[in-house]
This record gives structure tokens, sequence and C-alpha cells, in this order.
């Protein structure tokens, strides 16, 4: 299972999302680094909208993600874009 399978389902598990979305953006940072050629699972954005995230700062909302993606970094994820917002700042 690859990080960005193994994260959506925590993600949706703790969060109950409205929306979610997990993008690979690996191939984006291709040369950054002599020996990365862009491939696998290295750079993921997250965009999630949830009601959970209605009483939380912005930073407790990242904090919190990155809490529950610890796994996948320990594991290589190198880089997690993170995009996390309620309900009613979506539909602004």
């Amino acid at each position: 299972m690859g990080f960005s399978t193994s994260l959506h389902e925590k993600l949706e598990t703790a969060l109950k999302p409205q929306k979610l979305e997990i993008i690979n953006e690996s191939h984006l940072h291709a040369g950054h680094q002599e020996s990365f050629d862009g491939t696998g699972e290295t750079h993921l954005r997250v965009r999630v909208v949830s009601s959970i995230f209605e009483k939380m700062s912005r930073l407790e909302r990242h904090r919190t993600i990155n809490s529950l993606a610890a796994d996948e970094i320990e594991a290589g994820l190198h880089a997690l874009a993170i995009e996390a917002l309620t309900p009613e700042e979506h539909a602004k």
C-alpha cells in the first residue's frame, strides 16, 4: 500500500471529511536533488474539508494531519502540503 492510500484511509477515519483529495506532486520535484527523478510518493498535497476543523486554528489543523501522517513521514514521505478547511471556508 502506498503513502497516499494509507494516508487517505487514516484521514477518512479520523476527520470524517466532506471532501478529501490527496495529490502526488513528486514529479514536480524531479531534479531538486541529483539522485531524485520524481518517481514514487515523496511529495503529497492533502486537500481536506471537515467540520472537525471548525474549532481549530490553522496550526492545530496542520498538527492533527501531520500526527496522522507520522508513520508515512517516518517511512520516507518527504513533504506534505496541507490545505485544511471547514465546510464554510470551502464554500467561499
